[in-house]
C-alpha cells in the first residue's frame, strides 16, 4: 500500500497560554512512501517523528494537509477504519490475557461483515505467532515473557488483522542491547516476509539504517534530507544530518578556504576547484582519515583504544568544534602510543564542508 503525504502539518496549541505560542510539530511534510518498503522516520526528541505516524495511524488529525493510502483520501478517517497495524513502545499487552487471547483480541472486536469464524482467527492467530516465532508461547501470561517475547507478541497482534500499513512507534527502546540488534533483524525479516509497507519511528540511526529501505531525517518538525541510509550517510544535505548520522560521529572543525585551498587551524589540508574563498565548517567521517607520516593535518595525540579489527584513536586540534577527534583506522596500522602528535593524510570522499552561517552543505571538487 503506497502512503502519500501531502503538506501535512500539525500545530499544537502553547501550553504557556499567557505566551500564546503555537508549537509547530511537524511543518509542510510531503513525502510518498512506496509500496512495500520499510521507512524510518529518524530524529531527535521533539523533531515530529511520533507526530507523523500518529497522524498516519488516525490518532492525530493533521492541521492541514493530506494523506492518502494508494487512491483513498484517509485524512478523515477513524483509526479503526484505516487498516492499519499500530505497535507502541511499552507493548500495551492485556496482563490478564494469554499471548494467544492477547493475538486474537483485534479479531474478536470486528463487527458485520468483517467478523470472522472461530477457525479463521484461530488460523490467523497461529499464522502470526509463527511470523515472529513465539508458537511456544501461546499459553503464557505477558508477566512470564522476556521484553523481546513481548515485543513480538504486540507485533503479532497487529499483523493478525492482515493491515495494509504497519506503524512502530519506537518498539526497541524498551530493549537490552542484544535484544534490540535480534529484534529489529527479525522485524526486517517479517517485513520483508510479509511486503507490508511499514513506517518506523526511532531516534537511533544506527537502528533506522541497518533496516530501512529509506530514511526520513527530522529536526523541529522540518524534514532535513530524504533517501536511501548509505545516501544519506555518503552526502548529507547539512551539517545537522551529517552529525545526527554515524557511529562515531562525525568530527567537525572549524575551517576555511582561501584561493582554492582548504585550510583547518593552520594545516593545508586539501586542494579543491569552484569553492569561493570563505569560513567553513569540515566535517570529517572517522574513517576518512589515513594515518601518514607527511600527512597535512596535524594532531595532538590522546589515547589509542584497540577494538580488535579496527584501532580507535583519540586527538585534539585547536580548530576542531568536538571535545576531541576520533578517527577510525585498520588494526594492521602500527602507531606509537607514547608519541605527542599524530599526523593524517584526508579521504576527500569523506569531507563534507559546510556553511559556517547557513550550515547547508558546500560541494566542491579535489583538484
Amino acid at each position: 500500500m503506497k502512503i502519500v503525504l501531502e503538506n501535512l502539518t500539525k500545530i499544537f496549541p502553547s501550553r504557556d497560554k499567557k505566551a500564546d505560542k503555537e508549537v509547530v510539530a511537524v511543518n509542510d511534510f510531503s513525502f510518498t512512501i512506496p509500496d512495500g518498503k520499510l521507512i524510518g522516520l529518524l530524529g531527535p526528541s521533539g523533531c515530529g517523528k511520533s507526530t507523523t505516524l500518529y497522524m498516519i495511524s488516525g490518532l492525530q488529525k493533521p492541521t492541514s494537509g493530506k494523506i492518502y493510502f494508494g487512491d483513498d483520501d484517509v485524512t478523515s478517517l477513524s483509526t479503526e477504519n484505516r487498516g492499519i497495524g499500530l505497535v507502541f513502545q511499552n507493548y500495551a499487552l492485556y496482563p490478564h490475557m494469554t499471548v494467544k487471547q492477547n493475538i486474537l483480541f483485534p479479531l474478536q472486536n470486528l463487527k458485520g461483515k468483517d467478523k470472522l469464524s472461530k477457525e479463521t482467527m484461530l488460523e490467523r492467530s497461529h499464522e502470526a505467532a509463527r511470523l515472529v516465532q513465539i508458537e511456544e508461547l501461546m499459553d503464557r501470561k505477558p508477566s512470564e515473557l522476556s521484553g523481546g517475547q513481548q515485543q513480538r507478541v504486540a507485533i503479532a497482534r497487529a499483523l493478525v488483522k492482515m493491515p495494509r500499513v504497519l506503524l512502530l512507534d519506537e518498539p526497541l527502546s524498551n530493549l537490552d542491547a542484544r535484544l534490540r540488534l535480534q529484534t529489529r533483524e527479525e522485524i526486517r525479516r517479517i517485513q520483508k516476509e510479509t511486503k507490508i509497507t511499514t513506517v518506523f519511528v526511532t531516534h537511533d540511526q544506527e537502528e533506522a539504517m541497518s533496516i530501512s529501505d529509506m530514511i526520513v531525517v527530522m529536526k523541529l518538525g522540518v524534514v532535513q534530507q530524504i533517501g536511501k541510509p548509505q545516501e544519506v550517510y555518503d552526502s548529507p544535505a547539512n551539517l545537522f544530518v551529517a552529525k545526527f548520522l554515524g557511529t562515531p560521529p562525525i568530527n567537525v572543525f572549524e575551517g576555511e578556504v582561501v584561493g582554492g585551498k582548504l585550510f583547518i587551524g593552520q594545516d593545508h589540508v586539501l586542494d579543491m576547484k569552484k569553492v569561493p574563498d570563505q569560513k567553513v565548517y569540515v566535517g570529517i567521517r572517522p574513517e576518512g582519515f589515513t594515518l601518514d607520516k607527511k600527512g597535512p593535518l596535524h594532531c595532538q595525540l590522546s589515547n589509542v583504544e584497540v577494538m580488535g579489527r579496527d584501532v580507535s584513536i583519540v586527538s585534539t586540534h585547536e580548530a576542531s568544534v568536538n571535545p576531541v577527534v576520533r578517527s577510525i583506522i585498520n588494526a594492521d596500522n602500527k602507531l606509537d602510543a607514547a608519541k605527542e602528535t599524530v599526523r593524517y593524510s584526508l579521504k576527500a570522499h569523506k569531507v563534507f564542508l559546510f556553511n559556517r552561517e547557513t550550515e547547508e552543505r558546500i560541494h566542491f571538487e579535489v583538484k
